[in-house]
């Protein structure tokens, strides 16, 4: 008859979890553009374009509301904002929407999209006279 055995190391318990080991170049930062409510129109226009290539690629994109809406949201004054009419006079779906918030004292965040645009343009302009962003007639935000 023919017994084996074997010596060998016995199992050894799970080690204890190791404390969290930080990334080296982690932070805390947002992954994204962020509101700079003390910054100039050009700290707040990545902010600006990110939302309005958001909306531009959702179901929403023909809404001026929906523009509207979004930049509220994230953080931008909507007494300094001016939008143009989604539809023309005889009800068609408009070829392009602007709309714009005024920053500070002398410029102006503006936004652009639509069929005839293309892809979204968005550009910091000078204001016009009488602290206007927008040429021509623009309608009330008054939701």
């Amino acid at each position: 008859m023919l017994i084996l055995t074997s010596c060998g190391p016995s199992p050894s318990p799970d080690p204890d979890p190791s404390p969290a080991v930080e990334t080296p170049g982690a932070t805390d930062e947002p992954a994204g553009p962020t509101y700079v409510p003390d910054g100039t129109a050009d700290d707040n226009l990545p902010l600006f374009s990110a939302i309005v290539a958001q909306v531009w690629a959702s179901d929403q994109r023909a809404s001026g509301r929906a523009y509207i809406d979004a930049l509220i949201a994230a953080g931008f004054d909507r007494s300094a904002m001016q939008v143009t009419q989604d539809s023309t006079t005889v009800g068609n779906p408009a070829e392009s929407l602007q709309f714009s918030v005024r920053w500070g004292e002398k410029e102006c965040l503006v936004g652009q999209v639509g069929p005839s645009t293309g892809d979204p343009v968005t550009v910091v302009l000078p204001q016009l006279a009488e602290g206007r962003c927008l040429v021509g007639t623009t309608r009330a935000i008054d939701w």
